[in-house]
């Protein structure tokens, strides 16, 4: 059967492996891997790669010629936060600590690439490209269509995401189950503790996982016949207080919080406590994360487990293969997230 061929970019446009892969029918990471020579692609898909990168006149961006050249010993994690969010927040702290485990393993150094301030987004990625200085990167905390996290996959450099990309489907990628993890643990207030009238208090909308954790929220009452609330948040303490404080001054009724993240569950009960309102007596409240605070609060917060630390791990092992040449599925990774049953929902007794 004869391929169907895409239509050649326009001259100005500069010609990306997902271009060459559109053309021969391939995953832009096998595009990369032909044209890198490896050994597990085939004689033929060589050929096909390299006829439809001369047709379509594309240049090998600095970073994939100086993988092809020579190895800096060096794998990149890309925040594009700034310094101070990603060192003070424990998400992080557990996933650079899963990817240097698998960095010291493989004696490659652990590079961290962040912006100086929120308005200066390319920073992070521009940094890993232009200075030649990883083999690979990892990347995680990516806005909803950062263009340029498709500009960093489709530039001959390895790349693994972490988080769920959908404008993004041939990237390789480890995440959550964001949506189910949320209307999991939303039916667990609506169907073991009867809270008929739920707030939901999001992470910031301009991310995918606070828009896949309220989606599940809004599944789970959807589902019950609830018309559940939804106040935006930003998965800072302070928001979550903020929240609660709002609720109260509109007068809002509510018997229940599902807060995106701790931090928020956390603010969200000291802003309770401070109006005379007992967790879980009054209100139940749930979580989202498991990263040490839900166990050290009192109550415990009941909440969704997300194995950060063991995603980053995966990541990483699977960015050591992409740069090895090792065939990776293109299609993502999604460990099975858990609930961890604490006091704050009202069970008692928890396991």
């Amino acid at each position: 059967m004869k391929r169907k061929m895409s239509p050649i970019p326009t001259p100005t446009a500069r010609v990306t492996l997902r271009d060459i892969a559109a053309r021969v029918g391939l995953t832009p990471a096998a595009v990369s891997m032909a044209l890198a020579g490896s050994p597990r692609i085939s004689d033929k898909t060589k050929a096909a790669v390299r006829e439809a990168a001369a047709d379509l006149g594309y240049v090998p961006s600095s970073a994939g010629r100086a993988l092809r050249r020579r190895r800096s010993g060096a794998i990149a994690v890309v925040v594009p936060n700034t310094t101070h969010h990603v060192f003070g927040h424990l998400y992080f702290m557990h996933v650079l600590t899963g990817v240097a485990s698998v960095a010291n393993r493989h004696d490659a150094q652990l590079l961290v690439a962040t912006n100086a301030d929120e308005a200066d987004g390319i920073t992070a990625y521009e940094r890993v490209l232009r200075s030649q200085s990883a083999d690979g990167a990892i990347v995680t905390s990516a806005a909803i269509g950062d263009p340029n996290v498709a500009r960093l996959t489709t530039s001959g450099l390895p790349v693994v995401l972490i988080g769920s990309f959908p404008e993004l489907p041939d990237a390789t990628s480890i995440w959550i189950d964001d949506v189910a993890a949320s209307r999991t643990i939303t039916r667990h207030l609506i169907e073991e503790h009867d809270r008929r009238r739920l707030v939901h208090v999001t992470g910031p909308l301009d991310h995918q996982t606070g828009v896949d954790r309220r989606d599940g929220f809004l599944e789970a009452t959807r589902e019950a016949g609830i018309d559940g609330v939804v106040v935006e948040g930003d998965f800072s303490e302070e928001s979550g207080a903020a929240a609660i404080a709002a609720l109260q001054r509109e007068g809002a009724p509510f018997d229940g919080v599902v807060f995106a993240n701790d931090d928020m569950a956390f603010g969200g009960m000291r802003a309770l406590r401070a109006a005379g309102l007992e967790v879980p007596a009054d209100v139940a409240v749930v979580g989202f994360d498991d990263f040490g605070l839900a166990r050290s609060t009192t109550p415990g917060i009941t909440t969704v487990h997300v194995p950060a630390e063991e995603m980053a791990r995966e990541a990483a092992e699977l960015l050591v293969g992409l740069v090895a040449g090792d065939p990776v599925p293109a299609a993502g990774s999604t460990p099975a997230p858990e609930l961890r049953i604490r006091e704050s929902c009202g069970c008692r007794n928890p396991g």
